[in-house]
């Protein structure tokens, strides 16, 4: 059964503390026919999960068809044209430092959130051995897109202490 829950978490030392802004809705702009984003550059054991990670996605998230960022790499994925993008291998949120900071918990995942400058929300997992970031538009007033995503992530990016 889907669950979530905002929960705080407690400060990890370096590799992982949870840390949350505030849980809304946006990210990235929907009205391209195909979004362009930065493709993280992890280092190898890292892009090697995010490759597994890749191949376990969904070709539709939230009722959106599966439409990959440009330019085409195995660290990303998106749906809805650019309605939700993923990143995989991204750095460590600096948001992580801060162990007063809200997460949440989605089906077995814990992620950050944050409100973005400019608007929108990005959620970056915790506790893992690679950072996944998700963004999401203006349609998202919930985080519904990531019970599509929780399954994958936690099948391909192992836990990490």
């Amino acid at each position: 059964m889907s669950s979530h829950r905002l929960r705080r978490l407690p400060a990890l030392p370096a590799v992982a503390a949870a840390a949350a802004v505030l849980l809304a809705a946006a990210g990235c702009s929907a009205t391209d026919a195909q979004a362009s984003i930065t493709v993280p550059s992890p280092p190898p054991e890292e892009a090697a999960v995010c490759s597994a990670l890749h191949e376990e996605l969904p070709e539709k998230v939230s009722g959106l068809d599966r439409s990959d960022p440009e330019p085409d790499s195995e660290l990303t994925a998106g749906w809805g044209d650019g309605a939700i993008v993923l990143r995989c291998g991204v750095a460590r949120p600096a948001g992580m430092s801060d162990p007063g900071a809200d997460a949440v918990e989605v089906d077995g995942v814990d992620w950050l959130l944050e409100q973005r400058e400019g608007g929108g929300t990005r959620f970056t997992t915790t506790y893992r051995t690679a950072y996944v970031e998700v963004t999401l538009d203006e349609r998202f007033t919930e985080m519904t897109p990531l019970l599509d995503l929780a399954a994958p992530v936690r099948k391909t990016v192992p836990k990490s202490l």
